[in-house]
């Protein structure tokens, strides 16, 4: 019983980590190096995340800079930035990268407020089927005469807690980003 609690605990952990790795690479109208994960460049022949090609900082709230560390890579780079189509045009000058990150329309805003809550919701229901797994795995539990009655209430009463303390969790975060996104 305790493993399946402690299981269900984890994969819920789990879930909370990918919302917040999904979350930051939404852009927020602020520079952040995650708006730049995801994005692989033709590195000899090898399609590498960017972040491995070369040192990637943020300069201020609105500029990223990207230095290569093979600066023959530099064009690649620029070019599957662009190619990415997430709104970002880099401007080189021979040696480095600087991204400005231009300002979110309204309109831009409020759809990405959508799309947050849309991750927020498809993590919403992976917490809920987390609980139903644990949920099924102690009724199998307790058919084969494994766990009593009551163990099994008490179990089920800590799961939802458990769930309960998740959602909540996920509805934070997605407050936090939300506020984020709509601060101009």
């Amino acid at each position: 019983m305790e493993q399946i609690i402690k299981d269900a605990k984890t994969r819920m952990d789990k879930s909370l980590d990918a919302l917040r790795n999904e979350l930051a690479k939404i852009r927020s109208g602020k520079a952040t190096t995650a708006l730049l994960d995801g994005i692989k460049v033709d590195y000899y022949g090898t399609l590498t995340p960017i972040n491995q090609t070369g040192n990637l900082t943020v300069l201020d709230a609105h500029t990223l800079s990207y230095t290569p560390w093979d600066k023959s890579i530099l064009s690649a780079v620029d070019k599957a930035i662009l190619e990415a189509n997430i709104g970002l045009n880099p401007v080189s000058d021979g040696t480095n990268l600087k991204i400005p990150i231009p300002p979110l329309t309204e309109e831009r805003r409020k759809d990405l407020v959508k799309l947050v809550k849309k991750f927020g919701e498809d993590f919403k229901v992976a917490v809920r089927n987390i609980r139903r797994d644990a949920n099924d795995h102690l009724k199998r539990e307790q058919k084969e005469k494994k766990l009593s009655e009551d163990s099994l209430k008490d179990a089920e009463e800590r799961i939802q807690k458990l769930t309960d303390e998740h959602i909540k969790n996920i509805d934070e975060i997605l407050k936090h980003k939300e506020k984020e996104i709509m601060e101009v």
